[in-house]
């Protein structure tokens, strides 16, 4: 199981809900990075939890994992960086990405939690 808390929401957030992805981001993003990313806080770990059938929580929504990208567990394990792509399953996703069903584009708020796990 892993477990953080939404510490901070960029302004530019909203732009990419259009697009229907989100980016998840540790502490260590960058300020250019910070104004279109989730930042988020670690709360409880687990290496390589992005998998196939696992599920995502972001707040009050529930999603299950279709597509893990190549580098995604990677860059989740080392810098809490994850794209997340509310899409068709038919499309193709980069490889520090994941693809999550349904394709439903999450309302998160500060303090709200993120639980990868069944």
């Amino acid at each position: 199981m892993y477990k953080s808390t939404v510490k901070e929401i960029g302004e530019l957030v909203e732009a990419f809900e259009e697009e229907m992805l989100l980016i998840l981001f540790g502490p260590a993003a960058t300020e250019e990075l910070k104004s279109i990313c989730v930042l988020h806080k670690t709360i409880e770990q687990q290496e390589n939890v992005l998998q196939p059938g696992v599920k995502l929580q972001l707040g009050e929504a529930t999603y299950t994992i279709k597509k893990v990208g190549s580098a995604a567990n990677q860059n989740f394990n080392e810098l809490g960086h994850i794209s997340i792509y509310f899409r068709d399953g038919e499309n193709e996703i980069l490889p520090g990405a994941i693809l999550v069903e349904p394709g439903a584009y999450p309302k998160l708020t500060v303090g709200d939690i993120i639980r990868i796990g069944n």
